[in-house]
Order: C-alpha cells, then structure tokens, then sequence
C-alpha cells in the first residue's frame, strides 16, 4: 500500500519555527515528510534537520521524498529519545525549533492490518512501533476491568466505560477478542443508541491506541526533555488532534511562561524567571480551504512558544 500522510496546517507549524539557514531544527515526528521537507527547504544551505519516526513505512516515504537533501538526518526512534539521540549525534542545543504533529496517520489508520480503525477487519494491533510486542490486544484481553474502566474514562472520556469495560471481561472468558470488528460490534451491541455523528467504538479506540502507545506520558516527558535543550529564541511548535493533548500542552506551555508560582500566602517569592514565552495564547486552527480539503484537521490545534531563559 502506497503511504498516504496529508500534512495538517503544513505551512502554519512551519512558519511559527522562524526558519533560518545555519540552525538546528528538529521534527519529532517525521510521518509522510510534509513538514520535514518545508522546514530543509527554508533552512537551506547550512540549517541542519534531526527527524525521528518509528514507524517504518513512514521513514521510507519520507527518504524517497527528501533523499536530495544532504542535511538531514532520519532517527529511527521514538521521539522520547531525544536527549540521548541528539548527544550522540554531538548536538548539544537545538538552536532553530522543534515541531511536534502528534497522533496516527492517515496510512495508519487505513492501512488495514495496522488495526488502529474499527471500520477494517483487522487483528488488534495499534503500535506506532511495530516492532513492540504489546499491542491492543493486550490491552484488551489482559486488563482488570477497573483498569479498562480507567483508560476508557481518561483517555476516551466515554461515558459508557463501565459498561463496555464489563462486556469485555465477560466475552474474553469464553473467547479471546482478536479483531478491530470484534470489538467495535462489542461496544455497539452493549451501549445504548444515542444520536451522534461519532461511531459507538470512537472514543474507546482513542482510549485504547493512546494507552498502548503511551501517547500522553511520551508528550508530557518529551517536551520537558525539549526545555533543556532549547538555546534562547528557538521555537516548540506543537499539532494536536484531541482535547487530551492540547490540554496538556496548553497546561504545560503556561505553567513555564509564569512568573510565579507560589502559594497565595507565601511572602517572598522564590521562583525562577519564566523559560517560555507564548507565541499564541489562543490555539491556531485549519482553514477552511484545509478542512474541506482534509476532514481530519478539523480537530486540529496548534500551539506555539519560544525558549526565553
């Protein structure tokens, strides 16, 4: 299957970088290339480029794409190993910006085998990495039930959870539950029918991809990581796709463009300067032009800061 990736607010994530020759940049996740091959073209002739992925179909569309530019270098990781990856490729600072597009892809979701959809028969997979052995049928089949409750509730914020975490404790004694229709026809035969333009299974999906690939820890872990590698002026561009993410983002970018951070009845204050300030208070969103183009990008949001201190 030929990789498909449509690159969502391509121009705006890479216009909030600044990009300059002669700098570092860094695209935590490289997927179909889109970003990767705007940010070498502005960063030309000496800007140099760090892309991680784990997916190893997105790295091969992206090497045939960007195979002409000498300055950039694909890491086959995971983006949480920045620190480590960038020491040992003797970089010590990243000096232009770094831009995160989180969630799956387009290929991801429709190539059928990956499992991430609930509208293609497919074994229960959902890694990013597919050479990781947990996978979403671990998740389903091994969890408690108050454990399936919990990542429904948090991650999927499905009002059902108890409900569907109970059916799958009790189909998975009689017959392990292996396919992404098997699941789907679960939740859908064990929730009540509501009117909504959202698939029963939507929310529970989203849950369970976002526990196997520990998406939310990654995130959170990764851009304090990113604060100490910053020099002063470089740029953290992030796209998120679900509340979850923006929230924590958005959460995490405050937090570091405050001045203080003391207790109401604390006299003297002891914190440190701010290392952020907010490029956008509000997040950026898809134009119109992109969401008839690309649905998806409906929900996507894009928030920008810069290294300060």
């Amino acid at each position: 299957m030929e990789f498909k990736h449509y690159t969502v607010m391509k121009n705006e994530a890479v216009d909030a970088l600044e990009c300059s020759s002669g700098k570092i940049y860094v695209d935590c996740t490289l997927g179909g290339g889109g970003h990767s091959g705007l940010i070498l073209e502005r960063i030309q002739p000496e800007g140099r480029l760090i892309a991680f992925d784990i997916d190893q179909d997105a790295i091969d569309s992206a090497s045939e794409r960007l195979k002409d530019y000498k300055n950039l270098t694909i890491v086959k990781n995971s983006y949480t190993t920045i620190k480590q990856t960038l020491a040992t490729l003797g970089i010590s600072k990243i000096s232009g910006g770094v831009l995160f597009d989180l969630g799956a892809s387009y290929h991801q979701f429709n190539k059928a085998e990956r499992g991430f959809s609930f509208s293609k028969e497919a074994p229960l997979d959902m890694r990013f990495n597919r050479d990781a052995e947990f996978s979403a049928y671990d998740v389903v089949n091994t969890y408690s039930e108050a454990d399936l409750v919990r990542i429904f509730s948090e991650y999927g914020e499905e009002r059902f959870s108890k409900r569907i975490a109970k059916k799958i404790v009790e189909e998975r004694k009689a017959l392990k539950i292996a396919t992404t229709t098997e699941l789907a026809n679960l939740i859908v035969n064990c929730t009540p029918r509501v009117k909504s333009s959202i698939h029963p299974a939507t929310r529970v999906f989203q849950a369970i991809r976002i526990e196997v690939n520990q998406e939310l820890t990654n995130v959170k872990n990764t851009l304090n990581d990113v604060l100490d590698l910053l020099e002063v002026g470089a740029i953290i561009s992030v796209i998120s796709f679900h509340s979850l993410e923006d929230r924590l983002v958005k959460n995490l970018f405050r937090y570091h463009s405050q001045k203080c951070h003391c207790e109401p009845n604390q006299m003297i204050c002891k914190c440190p300067p701010p290392r952020l300030e907010l490029v956008n208070r509000k997040p950026i969103i898809a134009s119109e032009e992109e969401i008839k183009e690309n649905p998806p990008s409906r929900s996507a949001k894009l928030r920008i800061a810069r290294c300060i201190n």
